[in-house]
């Protein structure tokens, strides 16, 4: 990730044992210390999706704080980057 202050959408699909151990609760939690937007998702297949918006850095910082607060769950993580949409208002999980 390079430009800092660019508008950015990311989204991470999480593996490892990410459902029923509070995986969504917690990254709610960390999300509301950034100026982030979006949502997380369980998936049908057993993995956590996460699709954040914000200032590259935020984004950067909060799936930093994401990964510290998870560590021992997340066996793998694919990250997609896109451009921001604006399309959400707030972070939140999605159910």
């Amino acid at each position: 990730m390079a430009d800092p202050d660019r508008i950015c959408r990311v989204t991470v699909q999480y593996s490892g044992t990410v459902q029923g151990v509070g995986f969504r609760y917690t990254t709610q939690r960390q999300a509301d210390r950034f100026e982030v937007t979006g949502y997380v998702r369980n998936l049908p297949d057993g993995r956590v999706e996460v699709v954040a918006e914000g200032r590259r850095a935020e984004i950067e910082n909060f799936l930093a704080a994401v990964q510290d607060a998870t560590a021992g769950y997340v066996t793998d993580r694919k990250v997609t980057e896109s451009p921001g949409t604006g399309q959400y208002r707030r972070f939140s999980i999605a159910y």
